[in-house]
């Protein structure tokens, strides 16, 4: 069996909704559809769709396969234009998972450009700050903000995250401004919940020591943005990227503490699966990025 052209052929008798006009669409018998769907359940020994003489439906095999087939059939297609043309233009649906609020501020402002550039792709855009499996969860890229990235990804730095210690000017002047690591613990901080450090901030003096602080919070979110509207209406202090706080920094909602004091940089990584060939939609957007994110980052 020719196994593409079986994943070919399921994939049509879905989205088509039938044997029939899978076979008119093909260009080939209803009785060559069929035997492409039952000797592909026979290789994999499981049923694939349920059959009734008024409908079609997919089993959980079924529907894990044709999302799998879906994006084979789409790669295939793809490596034989690069093959075929190396001046074909980059098509099909990018997948792109990204943090909630650098997307938000720093990525949504880029996507206009980008569709001009490429109107041949299509962008289907997810932000969220929990860790996703690219693979399991079907997504073509991610932008990432970590330390080293993964070693299962390919990955390219688009810039560089500080985190700085901060408060407004309210709040300092009711509370002092602390002068040392160690005068955070006499005062009320906010928590990001999805930062490893969270109950403990960890910072860095000029000759490179740790000093690691246990904070008292009086305050949890899992939104960074959320942390520094919390921050600017003088609850406390917080410890958050410079992405998030570079605007309120200018406009003296907030003011830097500790400023001899810093933690070790943060990476702005443009992430996907390693394969041996990458698609010319994922090429694109990468390159893109990283020409996008050139020079010094907007939030510095």
């Amino acid at each position: 069996m020719d196994r593409l052209r079986a994943f070919e052929v399921f994939a049509t008798v879905v989205g088509q909704g039938s044997f029939t006009r899978a076979a008119d669409k093909l260009e080939t018998s209803p009785a060559n559809v069929t035997r492409y769907v039952n000797e592909l359940e026979e290789m994999l020994g499981a049923r694939l769709l349920n059959r009734t003489s008024r409908r079609l439906s997919l089993t959980e095999t079924g529907k894990t396969l044709y999302d799998r087939a879906l994006s084979i059939l789409e790669e295939v297609a793809e490596a034989e234009a690069i093959a075929s043309s190396t001046a074909m233009q980059p098509r099909g649906r990018l997948r792109i998972n990204a943090p909630l609020s650098f997307g938000i501020l720093h990525l949504a402002p880029l996507w206009p450009r980008f569709m001009a550039r490429y109107p041949d792709i299509e962008l289907d855009i997810s932000l969220v700050d929990r860790l996703v499996d690219l693979v399991d969860e079907g997504f073509d890229l991610a932008v990432r903000i970590s330390r080293g990235g993964s070693p299962s990804l390919i990955s390219r730095k688009l810039a560089a995250i500080h985190h700085f210690v901060c408060a407004s000017p309210d709040y300092v002047a009711r509370h002092g401004a602390p002068q040392t690591p160690d005068d955070i613990k006499n005062h009320a901080c906010i928590a990001y919940a999805y930062s490893a450090s969270a109950e403990e901030w960890r910072l860095l003096d000029g000759d490179g020591k740790l000093h690691a602080v246990p904070v008292s919070n009086i305050f949890h979110t899992n939104n960074g943005e959320t942390a520094c509207a919390a921050a600017a209406a003088g609850f406390g202090l917080i410890l958050q990227p410079t992405f998030l706080i570079g605007e309120l920094l200018r406009q003296g909602r907030l003011v830097r503490l500790l400023p001899d004091y810093h933690t070790p940089e943060i990476d702005v990584l443009a992430v996907y699966p390693s394969r041996r060939h990458v698609s010319a939609k994922v090429r694109v957007m990468v390159d893109f990025l990283v020409e996008a994110f050139r020079g010094k980052p907007p939030w510095d």
